[in-house]
């Protein structure tokens, strides 16, 4: 069956069904636990099966006979230590996966009723819960395209412009794409610079031996060891036959439209945390809204960051 225009043939939730799918605070935490648990209920600590349940005793109701300590569903993934209810965490992860430019932490302040620290956090545990370990390299072909992250120059106050020496992305973090056209699949990262060796790494690691790799004419690009296009955009050449980096460049567009609009600003030591998310959230876009959800929660097992590292220098 052919796919209708756009993105219309997903299945989407309504604010209306998302509160009948968590009407309490019971309906979360069966949804997180089928989730993490669909072989049946194990310890998140060490993993034993040998537990039971704890009547009366929250938040902690169930009894590790292995490691011989209390647990929940949120032991061992990115809400351990959380003292938001589940419910919240549910409606958080909605409001997630369903904007395409992000969602601020002052928005999900708002929704959700916690303070815009917590929401801060929350939506950084979110994204450190996308992992690109054990994902198949591109087959290609393959478009690569390098871009620049940061305000305008102009915009910045007159001691920081005086700091800055050179043109163009000067101040700016440098991040590197790639779009596997045969997938749809996109993978980012930021990079310190756009050199020779970076550029053909990034490109190693992504692309398997023997990939068409599609590029513009940056001269950094030049010798890999890959049938490699480019297309001269210094010269106004966008499109030659089947060279084009169009793909990857809608990426960029949509990844600063999340700056520019919901962020407006992202430093540089949490940029590789939202071009996962960026990635991620582009990689299950065809997907129901409840698989993208539920592709979520399942992802923060194993996945613990504290606050203090988020915010430590």
């Amino acid at each position: 069956m052919a796919k209708a225009p756009g993105k219309s043939h997903r299945k989407g939730i309504s604010l209306i069904e998302l509160t009948q799918m968590f009407p309490d605070e019971e309906a979360a935490v069966c949804w997180f636990e089928a989730l993490h648990w669909p072989d049946g209920r194990h310890c998140g600590k060490c993993g034993c099966t040998e537990t039971r349940e704890i009547p009366n005793r929250k938040p902690m109701p169930y009894w590790c006979n292995g490691c011989k300590s209390y647990f929940s569903v949120r032991t061992g993934t990115s809400m351990e230590k959380s003292r938001l209810p589940l419910r919240k965490w549910a409606i958080g992860i909605y409001l997630y996966v369903t904007n395409l430019k992000g969602v601020s932490s002052m928005k999900l302040h708002r929704d959700l009723q916690i303070t815009q620290k917590t929401a801060w956090y929350m939506l950084h545990r979110l994204r450190e819960a996308w992992d690109e370990a054990g994902i198949d390299a591109m087959l290609g072909p393959v478009e690569v395209d390098e871009s620049y992250i940061g305000g305008k120059r102009g915009n910045m106050p007159r001691s920081k412009r005086k700091t800055l020496t050179g043109r163009g992305a000067v101040g700016k973090t440098t991040v590197l794409g790639a779009k596997d056209r045969a997938t749809n699949r996109i993978s980012a990262r930021s990079v310190a610079s756009p050199d020779k060796p970076t550029l053909h790494g990034f490109i190693g690691d992504h692309a398997v031996p023997g990939a068409t790799v599609y590029t513009d004419d940056y001269k950094a690009y030049r010798g890999m060891p890959f049938d490699h296009q480019t297309v001269n955009h210094s010269a106004g050449e966008y499109v030659r036959g089947d060279a084009h980096t169009n793909g990857v460049e809608g990426f960029w567009a949509m990844f600063k439209r999340g700056f520019h609009g919901t962020y407006h600003r992202m430093s540089e030591k949490h940029m590789d945390r939202y071009l996962r998310e960026f990635a991620a959230r582009h990689n299950i876009r065809d997907a129901d809204t409840i698989d993208q959800m539920e592709t979520v929660a399942a992802a923060m097992v194993g996945k613990q960051i504290s606050y203090r590292d988020l915010t430590a220098e």
